[in-house]
């Protein structure tokens, strides 16, 4: 199908004084019409079916949110009439309370048979999914449970949809054009996330994200039928976790807020899908994301310094907690952009580049957790994206600065001027918390830039939801692209 770009062009000029292919002047002549009518024809796809987008779902688990809560996992699975469970969680959380607590709820119950897998790898591979998909297809489980954070609801997510789908190989449901983005036309079994940190949302949403290795990014799965039945959003879960854990997941919710309430609006969508079962669980902003969106931004920008501060701050990491599930509600239906598609190449080339290794986290292996490389173009966004809609990111500027929209000292910055006075909040906000100053920071140089472009076009999912960008598949996607980061390259 041709580009929005393209066809609007062609259309155009079917009313220019100039022939596009001959360059004469004899404005309006039928020839000339004829010519872009013609090619217009000739693409696969007619004009007159590219219909915006006309409506948005609204989509989310159930959540229960308490303290101790996760000692109620064995009855709601004996409550669900559960027949056999796979449990998944990771090497490190497998040794933890929150661990404990689920296998003890379990055991609780008589009659409940479980297996556990806690090979999960933080920061997921597509080898590390095919291990937890093979294991999962050697049982014949009619319930899932997750214990840890996004990597481990994730890497569940995956193995209950190819456990449900025995056939089928991996690339088959990988978002597209990365993989075939098939449609998932089944039920799957139920899971049962229990977040373990304050970031993914990933109990809320329909979305897993997996390091496609052998491209060196990151992308991954989007549908419905991929959200837990039930999110169990445990207060004392996150007691555990190191302060830069903290911090991480904390930028995650931060720029799910801000992309989801800046994402394109969903009637700007193309094409409108043919079939409901085809309409994207990413949606564009709508009102409903928005209200959770906007909740989340307010609350992590109040509460997450108070967690780098002292994370044993009971009220924060409870505020935080919730932030992550009101963003992943907002996100999970409005979508994400720029900052998360260009994170995954970000990720992905650290492992065969700067090799870097954050601080804080227990692991072999070189790793930019995943709210850092979101939050380190997280300035230069928002200064390209705010003449898009300068009255959300000037909301947004108003919450970073701890004032209100009508304060005159947000009134009186002209729409031209909000982006750089966002990209100073943003940064300074970044630069409490110890983020790393830009690209340059973790090890990247200015020759890398080229290959992270080349590794972030193919985020369709996200990037055909970023305002201001025009037609990514062209000259001016790269040209944005290289620019922001550029200006994230140091700061």
């Amino acid at each position: 199908m041709a580009s929005r770009r393209v066809i609007s062009r062609l259309i155009a000029a079917t009313q220019q004084s100039a022939c596009p292919c001959h360059g004469c002047a004899a404005g309006g002549h039928p020839h000339h019409q004829a010519h872009a009518i013609n090619q217009l024809r000739s693409f696969a796809t007619p004009v007159d079916t590219v219909q915006k987008e006309y409506a948005f779902e609204v989509a989310a688990s159930n959540l229960r949110f308490g303290d101790g809560v996760t000692a109620e996992v064995g009855m709601d699975l004996k409550n669900m009439k559960a027949r056999k469970v796979g449990v998944f969680t990771d090497p490190i959380v497998a040794g933890l309370a929150p661990m404990k607590t689920a296998l003890a709820s379990l055991q609780s119950q008589s009659d409940l048979p479980f297996e556990v897998y806690d090979q999960v790898l933080a920061e997921p591979t597509e080898d590390s999914w095919r291990k937890a998909i093979a294991w999962a297809r050697e049982h014949d489980f009619s319930h899932f449970l997750a214990v840890g954070g996004g990597s481990v609801i994730d890497t569940a997510k995956a193995a209950n949809l190819f456990t449900v789908y025995k056939d089928a190989d991996l690339m088959d449901y990988i978002n597209a054009p990365i993989g075939k983005g098939t449609a998932v036309d089944r039920t799957l079994r139920p899971l049962i996330a229990v977040p373990t940190t304050a970031g993914t949302g990933s109990e809320t949403t329909g979305a897993a994200i997996v390091d496609i290795t052998s491209r060196s990014f990151k992308t991954g799965i989007a549908s419905r039928a991929l959200k837990p039945v039930l999110g169990i959003v445990d207060t004392q879960n996150t007691e555990s976790c190191p302060t830069e854990v903290h911090i991480s997941a904390g930028l995650d919710v931060l720029f799910h807020s801000m992309e989801s309430y800046t994402a394109i609006p969903y009637t700007e969508r193309i094409p409108r899908p043919a079939n409901p079962i085809l309409r994207p669980a990413y949606q564009g902003s709508n009102p409903v994301a928005d209200i959770f969106s906007m909740w989340a931004l307010q609350t992590t920008v109040k509460y997450l310094p108070r967690v780098a501060k002292n994370r044993d701050d009971y009220e924060a990491r409870r505020q935080m907690l919730l932030a992550a599930s009101f963003a992943g509600i907002g996100f999970g239906n409005a979508g994400v952009h720029l900052c998360h598609g260009m994170s995954y190449p970000i990720s992905g080339l650290n492992k065969k580049g700067p090799k870097y290794k954050h601080p804080g986290y227990m692991v072999d292996h070189p790793i930019v957790p995943h709210g850092v490389s979101v939050a380190l173009t997280g300035p230069a966004v928002f200064q390209f994206t705010s003449p898009s809609s300068p009255d959300r990111h000037r909301q947004a500027l108003a919450i970073f600065t701890n004032t209100t929209i009508t304060d005159s000292s947000i009134t009186r910055i002209p729409d031209r001027e909000v982006g750089a006075y966002l990209y100073e909040a943003i940064a300074r906000f970044l630069d409490g918390l110890g983020v790393p100053r830009g690209l340059k920071a973790i090890g990247y140089k200015k020759d890398d830039i080229g290959m992270l472009v080349e590794g972030t076009l193919p985020q369709r999912r996200v990037l055909d939801l970023a305002p201001g960008i025009g037609d990514f598949a062209g000259e001016d996607g790269r040209e944005h692209l290289t620019k922001i980061l550029e200006n994230s390259f140091e700061y």
